[in-house]
Formats: structure tokens, sequence, C-alpha cells
């Protein structure tokens, strides 16, 4: 029943033709054809070999949400967890200025001109915010918000007003009450008279970041601007997560700052800052916060960007463990531990639906866009009902405006594709451009991955595991900054790898930070293709073996692998040294490239064996429970057991009266048993079968931000990582 790691790793992969022959052009795939295909599974993105020969066995993965926990890995080499909800004592602003501009002046013309642009409501508004304003009391002045605009000539011309006759206020736009509607708020501005426009000091002090630079007034000139916190979460992407917050806060997203986005279907702690926010008023949210909460405050003078991490600390419990012997888990186990797995990109990379995102980056690098569009826009199967009937509507009707009302609004290619065109009809090139950056990027970059996977597969079946050949690239020896030339895309992106929402969509919420692959020009020399006087003087070991990302300053294995880059990438009428059209940000030629590790060895690897009956019972605390145990914790006043089944803050269903304080884990010493000793064959799992002990393989171990788990799991249990394979065995 086990795979044969090597010798059957490449069932479905022609032999490669070196040739240098013209390519026949791409196999025509019509839309419909394509929305037809089944979920990718791991053989079609280049997934096919195991580092170790040894046989795998059965385990679930992600059984519970609580069983994937991630933590991450600061730039010191700290894990982080959240230990502490209470907010530090607060400094108080020392002087008492008032923003400039505003404090006491008549603004009865001003607010006449403003009637001219609304209606008596918001003109009431503006009135209300102005005269709290003046009286003094800026502590306390909270934003107002206007009437729904549809119009966004007109709520420009609002935007506009406010810039030229109310400097001391700053605008922005909130979602209105449905789709196409958009509402206008204004606040007070901190940053005073000259704290605006693209070409503001304070914009340029602050080098274009993308935080949101409109804090709270009351600051002190001694504190630190940005509060750094502790951000825990279950079942819940990064964005997703402060999105909630920001709205509790009345701040945009952009106002925070992370080093990289989190798996949703997880337990997850990470590092977060916002600017000039208190940290009182953060910690007065987890009252309120379901499946959140925020801790560990303190305040810092720079606030965090994407790649700020050195990895993540995983802790994984597969579940419904079956194998012919303990001696077959302990040897598996120990081998990943010791031999590492090979280092692909895993099934994330690519989308978990029916478009995978390598085909839609291969479409782009071909230049075409109409088609391009379709492949984004067409119905598919597996989507949610609401999502479908917008796809059809659309495809039925071409009503763009009728279709973005009902399209959801965490669709954000497919809206931005709409919208564009909605203004540009047929102009699908624009339409394309007009995604955000991160998430166009993205399906380019998931094209290189699907090459890079293909290559280190033939890297393995050709050269094996245990040893450098002349032609591998290798980094060079003394390099101490390696690490940052490879793509950033980890575990912590896990686009809908969840339950409850199969759709093949891609939010960038779910995205590391992919954007930024530009190698500097130094570092490129870094990297070497491997002699036989290296081989001779024994200076390489596998672990140094690097494969590129193609791109414009990149090198390629001087041996035969760096024919299966270009042979793949002909297959698909692509060309990697030049572009058939002028878009440079979906030519490879124009993509700088980077470099990955073909093989990858988890760090601080341990593992421990837990038996266990009630499958509905937590068997890792999560660091929430670790804090509820040593002091209670208020809960959402909606539910009042604190946790669910899963051990969680929350769930859509309940599935069990427990609360964070009674949880005791079914864990059992196995140190002292046997070796050899049979394991329980279960029939069932997840707690169907109450009276039948089962097993369970607790895993923790560190991975830099580059990995995917997921890839670990699969070379310890030589079995698929899709979430179809393990929702057949749960």
């Amino acid at each position: 029943m086990w795979l044969n790691p090597v010798s059957s790793c490449f069932p479905n992969l022609k032999p490669y033709s070196y040739s240098s022959a013209t390519p026949p052009p791409p196999p025509t795939i019509t839309v419909k054809a394509l929305m037809a295909m089944k979920t990718t599974e791991e053989s079609d993105v280049g997934i096919f070999c195991y580092i170790s020969q040894l046989p795998g066995f059965r385990g679930i993965l992600k059984q519970r949400y609580s069983d994937f926990m991630v933590n991450e890995v600061d730039t010191e080499g700290n894990v982080v967890h959240l230990t502490n909800l209470e907010a530090p004592p607060e400094v108080v602003k020392e002087n008492g200025a008032k923003t400039q501009d505003s404090a006491s002046k008549d603004y009865s013309a001003e607010i006449e001109k403003f009637r001219s642009l609304a209606g008596g409501e918001d003109v009431e508004r503006l009135e209300g915010l102005i005269s709290q304003i003046n009286s003094g009391s800026e502590d306390g002045v909270m934003p107002i918000v206007l009437s729904p605009d549809y119009d966004k000539a007109h709520r420009t011309a609002v935007h506009n007003f406010f810039k030229e006759n109310l400097k001391f206020l700053v605008t922005d736009a909130v979602d209105g009450p449905d789709a196409s509607s958009k509402c206008i708020r204004v606040r007070l501005n901190s940053g005073g008279q000259n704290g605006r426009g693209r070409n503001s000091k304070k914009r340029k002090e602050r080098g274009d970041k993308p935080f949101d630079s409109r804090g709270t007034d009351d600051w002190s000139e001694h504190v630190a601007k940005f509060l750094r916190f502790h951000l825990y979460k279950e079942n819940k992407d990064t964005q997703e997560a402060l999105g909630i917050i920001g709205k509790m806060l009345g701040i945009q997203p952009r106002a925070f700052g992370f080093a990289g986005t989190k798996d949703k279907r997880a337990v997850s702690s990470q590092r977060v800052t916002v600017f000039k926010q208190f940290a009182s008023r953060l910690a007065a949210l987890n009252d309120r916060l379901i499946g959140i909460k925020v801790g560990d405050f303190c305040y810092v003078k720079e606030g965090l960007s994407l790649g700020q991490l050195l990895g993540n600390r995983f802790t994984i419990t597969l579940r419904g463990v079956v194998a012919d012997s303990e001696d077959t888990i302990q040897a598996s186990a120990n081998a990943l531990g010791k031999q590492g797995f090979v280092n692909y990109f895993g099934l994330q990379r690519f989308g978990s639906g029916s478009v995978p995102t390598h085909l839609i980056g291969a479409s782009l690098l071909r230049g075409e866009w109409k088609s391009t569009v379709s492949m984004m826009l067409e119905p598919r199967e597996g989507e949610r009902d609401v999502i479908t009937e917008a796809r059809k509507y659309y495809k039925e009707t071409n009503d763009i405006d009728g279709t973005l009302r009902k399209l959801p609004r965490h669709l954000v290619a497919e809206r931005a594709i709409l919208q564009c065109l909605k203004k540009c009809p047929g102009n699908y090139s624009q339409a394309l451009k007009a995604i955000p950056r991160t998430l166009r990027m993205m399906y380019v970059h998931s094209y290189q991955s699907y090459l890079w996977n293909h290559a280190a597969s033939m890297r393995v079946q050709k050269y094996g595991t245990d040893r450098v050949v002349v032609g591998d690239l290798v980094y060079c020896k003394g390099n101490e900054t390696e690490k940052v030339t490879g793509i950033v895309s980890s575990e912590c992106v896990d686009e809908n790898d969840n339950d409850e929402n199969c759709d093949d969509t891609f939010d960038p919420s779910h995205l590391d930070d992919i954007s930024q692959t530009n190698i500097p020009e130094a570092r490129v020399n870094l990297v070497k293709a491997v002699t036989a006087e290296d081989i001779d003087n024994g200076k390489y070991t596998i672990d140094d073996i690097v494969l590129p990302l193609p791109g414009s300053r990149v090198i390629f294995p001087e041996n035969d692998i760096a024919a299966v880059f270009h042979d793949l990438a002909k297959k698909d009428a692509i060309s990697l040294t030049e572009s058939v059209h002028n878009v440079k940000e979906f030519s490879i030629t124009s993509v700088t490239g980077s470099y990955r590790r073909v093989f990858q060895r988890p760090m601080d690897f341990e593992w421990e064996l837990l038996k266990y009956i009630d499958g509905n019972i937590p068997l890792v605390e999560t660091d929430f429970e670790k804090i509820a145990k040593t002091k209670p914790v208020n809960v959402h006043k909606e539910d009042p057991t604190s946790v669910n089944g899963d051990g969680s803050l929350h769930d859509s269903i309940k599935q069990s009266e427990c609360s964070a304080n009674d949880i005791e884990l079914q864990k059992r010493d196995v140190e002292g048993e046997d070796k050899g000793e049979k394991l329980p064959q279960v029939e069932s799992l997840g707690g169907t079968n109450p009276q039948g002990t089962q097993i369970a393989l607790k895993l923790s171990f560190t991975l830099p931000s580059s990995c995917y788990a997921t890839m670990a799991i699969r070379e310890l249990l030589k079995t698929s990582t899709s979430v179809a394979f393990h929702k057949t065995l749960n």
C-alpha cells in the first residue's frame, strides 16, 4: 500500500527531449474544459519524490484546526506566544497643544459651500463635528460617516472640498450598505494643516510605507509611535482578524504592519504593529473579540513589514494514526528529523480550485489577456452558490454593475477586473493590471514555482538525495544573507484550506510577501555551479544545493536539470529568455528571479505519540488556554462556555460543553512501552468510536519562512497533502 519514493516518482512525467527545435503551440484548452478539470493534485505541479525509502503510515492532517498551531519566530530567534492580555500603564501626553487651524474659528462659509455638495443630514453631521472640535474636546472626537454615495466623481469632489477648505480634517472611503456604494468618513487630522498630499513631508519621512499615519492626537513625545502586540487567532486568516480589529478601532487595515500571514485553518500567534494606538484601547477589545485575542503590548520605534521574521514554529497533531508498528512511526519520524524533505512549493501555492494559479500565470506570460480574464471570471465547479450565481449572471448578461452587487467582496481579483472593464470596455490588459500588484504577481510567481518543483523532482530522480554532482548550484560558503534571496512563501499561506469554503479564489490576505522577489545586484554572485574540484575537496553537501526560480538575473544548473526549466516552458509556448509582449510585470524576463534550497531539514525537531479516546478533546494546549488556566478570562456574552469542542474560543457549531479551564489533555507516556507494539487498528475516527483508544502523533519543528510544513508532513506519511484527500480520511 505504500509508495516507492524514487522509482515511482515520475509516473506521469514524460521523458524530456533536449532538442532546440521550435516547440509546438500549447495545447488548446477551452475555458469550459478548464473549469471541468479536477482539483489540483500534487503530481499536477511537479511534486513527486521523497527523500527516505521508508514506508509511510496513515494520519489525518488538520482534522481540527487546533491540531495545526503556528507560532512566528522573530528576527532574534524568539518564538512568539500570547502570554499576557493586560495593557501596560499609559504615558499621558504632557502638553495640551491643539491641532492647527481648528480652535475657535467660524466655518460658516465653508459649511454653506459644503451644503451645495451634500444633503442636510450630512451638513448637520459636519457642523456637529466642527462644533465638538471648537469646544476643545479633541481627545474624544469621533469620526463622522456621510451618507452612501454611488457616484465616484461626486465622492472625489467631496474629498477635494475637505482638502481645499477644511485642512484640519481628513477623509477616506469606507464600504457602503451594498456592494456598489461607498461612504466618506471624515475625521480630525492628527498631522495638522500640512499633513496631507502625496508630496507632503509626512509621506516622505515615512518612506511611502503603507501604514495609516492617522493615529491618536493624545500622544506623548516620549513614547515610541508604534504599538506592537501579539495577535492570537483561531480559524481566521491574518487580514480577516486585523480587519475586525480595525473596524472596532475605527482605523483602516493599512494601519497594521506584520511580518507574514498565517494559516487560516490553524491556531496561530504572531507580532503586529499599529501606528499611535494605546494598548488600553486594544486590550479592551478582548472581551468583544471572538476567536481573536491581543496582548503582550509594548511601544516600538518602527512598524513591522513583510519578511521581518526568521520563520515559524509548528506544532502539528496527526490524528487517527494507523501503522504496522510503533517502530514504523519512530523510524519515519527520526528520518524526517535527520534527513529532512524535498523543499517543494506546497499545493497552497497553486490554489485549491479548478483553475490553478500557475495556469493563469502561463496565460499571462503568453500575453493572452482576454483568455486570462475569461479563466478568472467564468463559472467554476465547487464554489459556493452565491459565487456561482454571480459568475453565471455575468456570463449570461454582461451586466457589470449587477455582477458587482452579487459578487462577494473577498473576490478581490474578479472585482478589480470588472470595475476596470466598466471604465474601459474590452481593455483586458488594463483590467488585469487593475488587480492589486501583490495578487497579480502571485500568478507569475506560481508559474515559476511550477517549473521549480518539476526541476527539483528531476534532480532527485536523476542524482538522488545523498550527493552533490558537477553542475549543481550552491550557495557560496561564508554567505550570511542567503535566506533573503528566495521568494517568501511559507506554510503561512493557506489559500482556501477551509472545510467550509471551497472557493477556488485568491484573496491577497492569504499571501506572503511574494512581490519582493528582486535580488540585489551584489547577491547574484553568491550562487555558483559546483566543479569537479569542489567535489574532490568535499566542500559542499546536499544541504547547499539550490535551484533557481527563473528570472532575468539568475543562473541555471550546469547539468541536465537546466533543460527541465526550458523544456517545460517551451511546451507551454513560453520563453525564459525573451518576452512576446511589452507588459513588463507579466514577463518572466522582467522578474529578477531567486533561488531556493532543494532539501530542507526541520530545526529543533521533536515528536511524541499520544493516546486519546474522545476525538472532540484537544490534545495540545493553545496559548490562550494556558492563560485561561492561570487567570479567568472574560468571554463573549453569546459564548459563555469560552471554548467549543475544538478547544477554541468560538466556532459556528459547538461540539462540546468543555470550558478552557476544564480541558484535560489526554496524553499518555509512550516512552516506556515496548518497541514494536502493534498500534490499534481503528475503523472510525473523530469520536464516533468513543470506547476505542486511538493514536496521535504530535510534531514540533521550526522552518524558515520559505518552507511549507505540509511538505514535511508529506515526507512523513508518504501520502497526498491535499485537503480533499484528508477529508476522505476524516
